[in-house]
């Protein structure tokens, strides 16, 4: 995505996905933007005072020179959330109308369940003149199924992408409907699920993957093996019928 402003003197606002985790997967043009723009904004949770995204690249920025901005964001409070992401709108366009380039980071891709999106809502409808660029990265999806050496889809298979808010109903659809099922972002409705899969005599058929890409990876074949301790915010399960 590329908009065209109508100001010369406004900066341009860059969504840079900056991939799964190895820093090695930024893309050329991320980085070259990275290390251009003088203004990183990146979110965290409101618990952390670090941001994962910005731990991917850190070694290619330059922090003296470079302001970097830290957006604390509720994870459960969606009203709390969408205040947050005007504010920070707000602190975002407040550079941009000094002329200043400013670059949003995301791990994964910007336009796949990203932070990202709540922040460009907010910008494209409060400075509608700003130039905005969108750099794709790669996806934890993809890291995954490149970890585990698994196809996600061939030919005319169908593929179904399943965020962190899924339910058992949610999923026994899925399962009807899809060859392959992703499901992101897991939690202790993992656990139940794999019970589901189970019943639905696909045991066997899913493989977990945790931090893909990164040197805590880790691709697990035998779901029985896992527990709630093994869940982790940044990885996903692969379920192929």
């Amino acid at each position: 995505m590329s908009t065209t402003g109508n100001s010369t003197n406004l900066g341009c606002f860059y969504g840079v996905g900056v991939g799964p985790g190895d820093p090695e997967l930024l893309t050329l043009k991320a980085l070259r933007i990275l290390q251009d723009v003088p203004v990183i904004c990146t979110p965290r949770s409101e618990t952390s005072q670090e941001s994962y995204a910005l731990d991917i690249v850190r070694e290619y920025l330059d922090e003296q020179k470079q302001e970097i901005i830290r957006i604390p964001f509720p994870i459960d409070d969606e009203a709390g959330a969408a205040a947050v992401w005007r504010n920070a709108a707000d602190t975002i366009g407040g550079h941009l109308t000094q002329g200043k380039d400013v670059a949003f980071i995301t791990e994964g891709d910007p336009m796949l369940y990203s932070t990202f999106s709540y922040v460009l809502d907010s910008i494209t409808s409060g400075y509608p003149e700003v130039t905005v660029e969108i750099i794709p990265g790669v996806s934890s999806v993809m890291a995954a199924a490149a970890s585990a050496g698994v196809p996600l889809v061939t030919h005319g298979q169908r593929l179904v992408i399943l965020p962190a808010v899924y339910g058992i109903d949610d999923l026994s659809e899925a399962i009807a409907n899809y060859d392959t099922i992703v499901l992101m972002k897991v939690n202790r409705t993992l656990l139940q699920a794999l019970a589901n899969l189970e019943q639905l005599g696909l045991a066997g058929k899913g493989i977990y993957v945790r931090r893909a890409s990164t040197a805590r990876e880790e691709v697990v074949r035998d779901l029985s093996t896992l527990s709630e301790e093994d869940l982790d915010y940044f990885s996903l399960l692969i379920i192929k019928r």
